[in-house]
């Protein structure tokens, strides 16, 4: 009968497997099934750049990875997404106005009591 232990890779007793034995069956699986070779470790660090690309709020990714703070994530992930960098900057871009308003719209930049006064 499987024992929850709380940890990902366990036996049904729920003690630990070896972390090799888990980094060797992995790769037997990988290569199985034609993958190129891949660290299990890349895994983690694919799916918080996809979560992350996809929108995901950067202190979400922090709880799933289980990272002590947000900047250990922030530190990590911000460099290896410049797309999402860039597609930031053009969503606040968008935000400002770019309607030049008419003439007679615009604001004076003079006091309204010095307007139509020479020097």
């Amino acid at each position: 009968m499987w024992q929850e232990s709380g940890k990902v890779f366990t036996r049904e007793d729920g003690s630990a497997l070896h972390p090799d034995h888990v980094t060797d069956a992995f790769a037997r699986l990988a290569h199985g099934a034609g993958l190129p070779p891949i660290r299990l470790h890349d895994l983690r660090h694919g799916a918080a750049t996809l979560m992350l690309a996809g929108g995901a709020d950067m202190k979400l990714v922090q709880a799933l990875l289980r990272h002590s703070s947000l900047a250990i994530t922030a530190d990590t992930y911000t460099s290896v997404l410049p797309e999402v960098a860039r597609e930031a900057a053009e969503a606040a871009a968008a935000l400002v106005p770019r309607k030049i308003p008419a003439e007679e719209d615009r604001p004076s930049v003079l006091p309204a009591s010095s307007q139509g006064e020479e020097e």
